[in-house]
């Protein structure tokens, strides 16, 4: 269901949702009252999470013009939150003002806001598809009107597979189907909570989330590489997100404290 067809659901107040608690921490407006007592409650437990959201946006940032200057011109971001500026799109057309960018997200409040994240240069496009990352064909298919894949995209899935499991959601097999659909040269932006960097915090975060029926799976440095299985990472290969390829003001926040956050970006040849 693309922004122009799509109808939105109700937006469920009672329970939090992740990519509402998400805007809280970056200081954003739309969330309710269970986001922002969620938000609350991971920070007590979890200090680092207000600075992991921040340092997982300015990596997205990096990534995506990473992918730019490497010739890439179309843009598939799966879990795309609430829109913050800069957006994805905007970071892509900046670099390439050609660049076409589908965003899919399955929060009604993400619909809602689907106009803003359709605003593209004169040169480029957007689009917006309100699916789940669990319905690969759906999402495809769909994207599949707007990008060319043909021809390489970069496929984004940021901060979101410590949503998915292992098993009931087969996260690696549901990564490898969007990496199936993609043409070489095509380019795969990841990055996911660890327990590795910050145990106990991690830990409590993580139950705050399942108490209140967000799943949610920390993984290990070698959990994680595996999601490139059969790709070429690019240096510095996978690594925490304050450092993968990190620019002055991401090598001032490493003095704030550790992001408990693996990031990677790989190509498939």
């Amino acid at each position: 269901m693309t922004a122009s067809d799509a109808t939105p659901e109700p937006v469920d107040t009672s329970r939090p949702h992740p990519a509402r608690v998400y805007d809280w921490w970056l200081g954003g407006k739309d969330n309710y009252p269970v986001d922002e007592e969620l938000a609350r409650r991971i920070l007590a437990a979890d200090g680092t999470a207000v600075r992991g959201a921040r340092a997982n946006r300015r990596f997205m940032h990096r990534a995506v013009r990473t992918a730019a200057e490497a010739g890439v011109r179309q843009f598939l971001d799966i879990g795309t939150g609430i829109p913050t500026e800069p957006n994805l799109h905007q970071v892509a057309q900046q670099a390439a003002p050609e660049s076409k960018v589908v965003y899919a997200d399955n929060d009604p409040i993400v619909l809602r806001h689907a106009e803003a994240l359709l605003q593209s240069s004169a040169e480029g496009s957007t689009d917006y598809i309100h699916a789940d990352v669990r319905d690969p064909e759906f999402i495809l298919r769909r994207a599949a009107g707007f990008l060319d894949f043909d021809r390489p995209v970069s496929l984004s899935l940021v901060a979101l597979t410590h949503y998915l499991g292992d098993q009931e959601d087969d996260v690696y097999g549901l990564v490898d189907r969007y990496v199936d659909g993609l043409a070489p040269g095509s380019f795969l932006i990841l990055s996911q909570v660890t327990q590795d960097l910050s145990p106990e915090g991690v830990a409590k975060a993580a139950e705050l989330f399942r108490r209140s029926g967000t799943p949610f799976h920390p993984r290990s440095l070698p959990e994680f590489r595996r999601f490139f299985d059969g790709l070429e990472l690019l240096g510095p290969g996978v690594i925490p997100v304050h450092g993968w390829r990190p620019e002055p003001v991401d090598v001032a926040a490493q003095a704030e404290g550790v992001v408990p956050v693996y990031a990677g970006v790989a190509v498939k040849r």
